[in-house]
């Protein structure tokens, strides 16, 4: 159901059931959590790509599973909290950037996922579906807060109310993905920019990481005393003092993530 494999620091986590679109059942989610776990743990690894196979990204939540749910009055079966919201928090505040390739379909709690990555790279097959009003559900998985961050209020509120679907190119434009290309150039473009950001400093990564988040919610004040607190960190690494000797010396800085 998941496959993990790492190359070039970065740790490839692919959706591997293409028979149902990638949809989420409970053991298929319990393993993602499981992978993305490992990914932000292991020492090795300095970036992730999350992406799934065959021709859709994640449909979202498996509707068999969740209709026999509700067939046995299990209702959500409390996925929303055991399996959903850690798996966005993992990904969101991993001290790691993570990338998103979106080979094809993503709706529902599969948009969501995408959403929550710092980058999306998607194909021109590529498509985005706040799915959750067509079946009489509120979103989930971080979308009331991912979304709007990505296209502001007004525009998350037409997708997440409206359903309609989001292809590639209006994506691109509305700053949904960061790049649009090709399907056979998808996971070529997807893993040279993780190797990109697996050779870059990752201390620093997760400062802007961590800065971007807090700033969301706070007032400039606190966000200028977070700002401050955090370089006091990233100036105190590695990375920092020998990349601040690179470009004296008038070299390129070689960063080893600490």
């Amino acid at each position: 159901m998941i496959r993990y494999d790492v190359a070039d620091a970065v740790a490839t986590v692919t959706l591997d059931r293409p028979e149902a679109m990638n949809s989420l059942t409970a053991p298929m989610k319990k393993a993602l959590l499981d992978a993305l776990a490992r990914a932000a743990t292991e020492p090795s690894v300095r970036a992730v790509l999350l992406t799934g196979s065959g021709k859709a990204f994640c449909a979202g939540q498996d509707l068999r599973e969740h209709a026999d749910n509700l067939e046995h009055g299990r209702g959500l079966a409390n996925t929303v909290r055991v399996h959903y919201n850690p798996i966005v928090e993992l990904i969101t505040t991993m001290d790691k950037p993570v990338v998103a390739a979106v080979n094809g379909v993503a709706a529902g709690a599969g948009a969501s996922l995408a959403f929550a990555c710092d980058l999306r790279v998607a194909t021109e097959k590529a498509r985005f579906a706040m799915a959750f009003s067509a079946i009489g559900l509120a979103p989930d998985s971080g979308a009331s807060w991912t979304l709007q961050r990505l296209v502001g209020p007004a525009r998350a509120a037409e997708m997440l109310l409206l359903g309609e679907q989001l292809d590639a190119a209006r994506a691109l434009e509305l700053g949904v993905v960061t790049r649009v290309v090709p399907a056979e150039d998808l996971l070529k473009t997807a893993h040279e920019l993780a190797v990109r950001l697996a050779q870059g400093p990752t201390k620093a990564y997760a400062a802007t990481r961590r800065a971007l988040h807090y700033a969301a919610t706070h007032t400039l004040e606190e966000a200028l005393a977070m700002e401050a607190e955090l370089q006091d960190a990233c100036a105190a690494t590695e990375d920092h003092l020998n990349a601040t000797r690179a470009f004296l010396a008038k070299q390129t800085p070689v960063f080893k993530g600490h």
